[in-house]
């Protein structure tokens, strides 16, 4: 009988402790998770600023205007009518046709990178307005892509030309230089390149026609070729009434090369006959000095274990360049700094001395400084060239976020995969944390590898919905893992041809160190999500990873990379006769899943075709596994209208099967 009392309590008490666990989750709940969300933080982040803060941003060279690009003496707005390209007077209106032998799938300043298409025209306008420089963009035999929309009655078909990796006909631009007054089209003389470019994977990336610099006098156009696997950079001097072209120099490399970040960091500088050319060649992003008449190097310009990311001033008289470097911050890599350094070498100077990510906006003889942290809000200076301050703009008030119950996330440094390499990243717990208790985690993830999970290193109030998930009983990391760049050339290229990786193993180590430094982390609950890119390596991670992570949620992944446009795997992969693409498909590893998944997809998206998240479908239902599905008809990659259902299901998902608990039901979020 006393044994069967003992049992009987053994037996409460475990229920009873299997009933405490058993959680529901209010709306109340949900309301007080939503207060974390952008529309909600920022209107109690005030900025205070002092008598001297006057200075505003103008922006005039080569503006957008209604699917037009304005010239810089504001009297013509180029744009593309019929395949041909067209100036309108901006005074009275009248349209004037430059081109008259445009045709169909071969226009004039066509924008069409397959992931990305419009009618704004790709091109650059000389500095006096009088000539234009842009191309045709020869897509005639370029494979197809295809989305149905869904409606009552017939749907409507949406057809452009999307290239994929291995195909044998690409787009391919066909140089030109345009005369506004005479209408002469001056073909320039090279054969025709691939659309691609060294700042990323579409020809304009920074908003115009990119890696092309006019002479002051427009006699001349400088411009980089740039090859299909983006291994070779060739750079060449047109003389743009003729058309003949000089080559200066070329630049090879062994994976794939870019030149810079958010910015083009090469310059012609045609008064002296040089260039500023950027280049990863000692394993760190540097600029240049070359002889542009005989395409010999002058100098290493900038040197050290530290990398320039952005050129933002050329001063030709002082010879002085002023850039944006990372890598000098003990603290945190990331974090960006305003420098500048003679052209040959000497005078090197950090502008910006504070401890923060620096973000600077230049005015003629001064410039203006925001430094911050994700933890520490952001001050406003002004200062000269010199660096030295000059006065005190602003500062950020956030008395009023803390008062809310607002708290920063937690920066975080832990070793990669290969138990060497810093990473680093940030936390975000509940603000009632309860550290006796054991809490799941959620990796929210996008592996790059352009840019990775944490994005900013600047403070901001809100990231995502990373804090609002941890008020729901989660602790939640953003990791930037290796493969991404700001870093070194081997630290960026640690996937190159098998971007499969997906940093997958350093998140895997990451949570393990983090669960050692800070014991509320329940390893054996682990989520992961991410959208994009961070579709494609959540679904990788539950695939790959099965007894690790036990919770996915996949949005819009480009699951297999064959399905994807062009120059993204030919980039990051190599060409398809180099690399082994289907070893990487997420489909061909659909039969290890253990946990939970849910994948969603826009059926309308044109950039990550649908087709990629069908394809992990069709591999889960021959291999019998069970999974989940929300599908949004008529939208596009980022779900449009449906982004915070997407949300709010998304924070279901993980309440319910990572949580353990019942979320509320149908809760309505979006601001309101």
């Amino acid at each position: 009988m006393k044994y069967k009392l003992i049992l009987s309590a053994l037996l409460f008490t475990s229920f009873s402790a299997m009933a405490q666990e058993k959680l529901v989750l209010t709306n109340a709940d949900y309301a007080q998770a939503e207060k974390f969300l952008f529309y909600k933080t920022m209107p109690l982040v005030e900025s205070k600023k002092f008598p001297g803060d006057t200075l505003t941003k103008e922006r005039r060279m080569g503006r957008r205007d209604n699917n037009s690009i304005v010239s810089p003496d504001g009297k013509y707005q180029a744009f593309i009518k019929d395949n041909n390209l067209w100036i309108r007077e901006m005074l009275t209106q009248k349209e004037i046709q430059l081109t008259i032998d445009g045709a169909k799938d071969f226009s004039y300043a066509t924008d069409n990178a397959g992931w990305k298409h419009s009618n704004q025209p790709i091109l650059r306008w000389s500095p006096d307005s009088k000539k234009i420089a842009t191309f045709k963009q020869d897509q005639r035999n370029v494979g197809d892509m295809y989305l149905v929309t869904t409606n009552v009655g017939h749907p409507q078909l949406l057809q452009w030309k999307y290239p994929l990796p291995g195909d044998s006909v690409i787009a391919m631009i066909h140089r030109v230089i345009i005369d506004v007054d005479s209408k002469k089209i001056i073909p320039i003389k090279v054969a025709p390149d691939p659309h691609r470019a060294t700042l990323s994977d579409d020809i304009s990336s920074s908003g115009t026609f990119d890696d092309v610099d006019w002479s002051d006098d427009e006699k001349e156009l400088a411009f980089v070729s740039t090859s299909r696997d983006h291994k070779i950079e060739k750079f060449r001097i047109a003389n743009t009434e003729t058309g003949d072209v000089r080559e200066v120099f070329t630049e090879t490399v062994p994976t794939q090369y870019e030149s810079g970040w958010d910015k083009i960091n090469w310059k012609y500088l045609p008064a002296t006959h040089e260039i500023i050319w950027f280049s990863e060649r000692d394993n760190w992003g540097h600029l240049y000095l070359y002889d542009s008449k005989t395409g010999k190097l002058k100098n290493q310009v900038t040197k050290g274990n530290w990398l320039v990311s952005q050129l933002l001033k050329v001063d030709e008289k002082k010879r002085e360049l002023y850039f944006i470097a990372h890598g000098l911050e003990d603290k945190n890599p990331y974090f960006a700094q305003f420098c500048k350094i003679n052209f040959n070498g000497k005078g090197f100077k950090i502008l910006t001395p504070e401890t923060g990510d620096h973000k600077v906006v230049l005015q003629e003889n001064t410039f203006t400084d925001s430094y911050s942290q994700p933890e520490v809000a952001p001050v406003k200076l002004l200062r000269n060239y010199d660096g030295e301050l000059i006065d005190t703009l602003e500062k950020t008030d956030v008395s009023k976020l803390i008062a809310a119950g607002w708290k920063p996330p937690i920066p975080v440094k832990v070793k990669a995969h290969d138990d060497t390499t810093d990473l680093y990243g940030l936390l975000f717990a509940p603000t009632h944390l309860d550290p006796n208790k054991k809490y799941p985690i959620i990796d929210y993830i996008y592996p790059g590898p352009q840019g990775g999970s944490v994005g900013s290193w600047s403070f901001a109030a809100s990231r995502g919905d990373n804090q609002a998930l941890a008020e729901l009983g989660f602790v939640v990391i953003v990791l930037e893992g290796t493969s991404n760049p700001l870093r070194s050339k081997h630290f960026h290229d640690m996937s190159y041809g098998d971007m499969a990786q997906n940093t997958l193993a350093d998140q895997v180590a990451c949570i393990r160190q983090l669960s050692v430094k800070y014991n509320y982390i329940d390893t054996n609950r682990v989520g992961i999500w991410g959208h994009s890119g961070g579709g494609f390596a959540t679904a990788a991670a539950m695939f790959r990873y099965p007894d690790f992570f036990k919770v996915g949620i996949a949005e819009s992944g480009n699951h297999d990379n064959r399905n994807y446009e062009d120059d993204w795997g030919e980039r990051y992969d190599g060409l398809v006769q180099n690399s082994d693409y289907a070893a990487q498909a997420n489909e061909n590893y659909a039969k290890n899943l253990k946990g939970k998944l849910l994948i969603a997809h826009g059926l309308m998206d044109d950039n990550v075709p649908p087709q990629n998240s069908l394809l992990v479908v069709e591999a889960l239902e021959k291999a019998n596994k069970d999974y989940d599905l929300i599908v949004f008809p008529n939208e596009h990659h980022g779900y449009g209208q449906f982004s915070y259902y997407m949300m709010r299901r998304r924070w279901d998902y993980f309440v319910k099967n990572l949580l353990g608990a019942e979320p509320p039901k149908e809760y309505k979020l979006g601001g309101n």
